[in-house]
């Protein structure tokens, strides 16, 4: 099975995931310490936060949250063999205790009323390059009385480094961003008009 990296830090270091197939893009591991490193460190917001992992691949994103003391995290993908790779990851590292894991598009999951309990802290979306969900999920998320997001929450947006998105989507506007080669992480807040 192909690599997905590993747990960088927290009560699964080190625990290599799996990926679901050689057609997704795993959370590289210096990806994952600087958004990491960013959401433990930086005052956007606070840590640790329940995690909402849209388009959620291998998992990797919302395991190295729950790692690192995320209370609970909640993973949304649609193919259904990366869904048995996530269960696989969780179980793997132990910590399938606070996930949920929703097997569906992340954009349809974002039209409904939130049916997980309470507002999320940090979200990533992660969704295929060349995907055009990217903007439409960072919009349902921006919403006015969404309910997705907790009041002080982060919202972290991986995209190809050209294809970055709006410095504002809704309320939400870019607080920082990373580039990592092709890869890049684009960070939102709340902006500070919003409620």
């Amino acid at each position: 099975m192909p690599d997905a990296g590993r747990i960088i830090a927290g009560t699964a270091r080190g625990i290599r995931l799996d990926a679901p197939g050689e057609g997704t893009r795993p959370l590289a591991d210096r990806v994952k310490e600087t958004l990491f490193g960013i959401l433990e460190g930086a005052g956007l917001a606070p840590w640790p936060a329940p995690f909402l992992d849209l388009f959620a691949g291998s998992g990797a994103g919302g395991i190295e949250a729950l790692s690192r003391g995320a209370p609970r995290a909640t993973f949304v993908e649609r193919d259904r063999r990366a869904v048995t790779v996530i269960a696989t990851n969780l179980a793997r590292a132990r910590l399938s205790q606070g996930a949920t894991i929703v097997g569906r598009d992340a954009i349809g999951f974002l039209q409904e009323a939130p049916e997980v309990a309470g507002a999320f802290g940090a979200v990533l979306l992660d969704p295929p390059y060349g995907d055009a969900t990217l903007l439409p999920a960072l919009e349902r998320l921006a919403e006015p009385g969404a309910r997705w997001l907790a009041e002080d929450a982060v919202v972290v947006a991986k995209h190809f480094w050209r294809d970055a998105p709006p410095p504002r989507v809704g309320g939400l506007v870019t607080a920082r961003s990373r580039r990592f080669g092709d890869t890049a992480l684009t960070f939102y807040i709340r902006g500070a008009d919003q409620p």
